[in-house]
């Protein structure tokens, strides 16, 4: 499992610190992108809309895209823009928007969408975000671990091998039983003043804990969340 930590983190003698990790940068804060180009492994270039939504603004898919250009290309890759409590076909129009290669953009399936649509994102591109929307906002709940085991059991039915998921808000499920090949939080930056610690510490050990590879379909996986 890639961990991708968020930003900004300052002051930037701390972000220093965090060199050969690998970043999330948000068009919505994108002060420290030059500098994770610099010292990341990879870099998940957010899309922001999210942050948008949540503060009453507007979001410009084609300024985002603006943004990317000269910071898109492999290893880095983008979140491709989402309606946030848009339907499938609001979502399939933004799609048709992109103007990169497919594998450099994942696009976002929202869990309170069908699970065809999640089957439809994951045949035709690389790396597909899982986004915590409806009443499977809160990661973690009940009927948050009900979907998420949905979503899986669909992709094992459907897919050969389980497809590049990344979770969006989710390195807090490092170790649990979904197999993310990726997640992003921005816990570290927010949070390692509070002690204080250092963030590459505090990082080092988020980093450890991994998720399996692979997953079984089974009834009583509720009740294992419950016990852990």
């Amino acid at each position: 499992m890639i961990h991708y930590h968020g930003t900004p983190l300052t002051p930037r003698v701390e972000l220093y610190k965090m060199s050969g990790k690998h970043f999330c940068v948000s068009f919505a804060n994108p002060e420290d992108a030059d500098v994770c180009l610099q010292i990341g492994q990879s870099i998940m270039w957010d899309n922001g809309a999210f942050t948008a939504f949540r503060s009453g603004k507007s979001f410009c898919h084609n300024k985002f895209y603006g943004w990317l250009d000269g910071k898109l290309g492999h290893p880095h890759w983008a979140v491709i823009p989402d309606v946030i409590d848009g339907d499938e076909k609001q979502q399939r129009e933004l799609l048709k928007t992109w103007p990169y290669d497919k594998a450099l953009g994942a696009p976002v399936w929202h869990m309170a969408m069908s699970l065809d649509y999640l089957v439809y994102l994951c045949e035709n591109y690389g790396k597909v975000c899982f986004g915590s929307s409806g009443k499977y906002w809160e990661v973690g709940s009940e009927s948050w671990c009900q979907r998420a085991d949905a979503a899986f059991n669909k992709l094992i039915q459907t897919q050969k091998n389980i497809p590049w998921i990344h979770m969006l808000r989710g390195l807090s499920l490092s170790g649990k039983r979904w197999p993310f090949a990726s997640a992003d939080s921005v816990n570290v930056a927010r949070n390692f003043k509070d002690k204080p610690r250092c963030p590459e510490l505090m990082a080092r050990k988020i980093d450890s804990v991994q998720c399996p590879i692979t997953w079984r379909k089974a009834p009583e996986q509720t009740e294992l969340w419950r016990a852990e």
